[in-house]
């Protein structure tokens, strides 16, 4: 299992469930959430074996922007 963080544009609630299907309808994510506190807009995916770019381009297919922070 590995965790990767992700700085995005998903600031509020609305944004989240206009992502969730998305990020849902990908195999492999375990868990993910989004800190909208803070103010990077955090995603954390846990995931055994995902690419991150697997990732970006569902939150860019919803209409978002993600960068993986390393």
């Amino acid at each position: 299992m590995k965790t990767l963080k992700f700085k995005t544009n998903v600031n509020c609630g609305g944004c989240i469930a206009t992502v969730t299907p998305y990020l849902n309808k990908l195999s492999g994510i375990d868990k993910w959430s989004v800190d909208t506190t803070n103010p990077n807009k955090i995603l954390t995916v846990e995931t055994s074996d995902l690419d991150p770019v697997a990732i970006i381009c569902a939150l860019k297919e919803a209409g978002y922007k993600a960068e993986i922070i390393i």
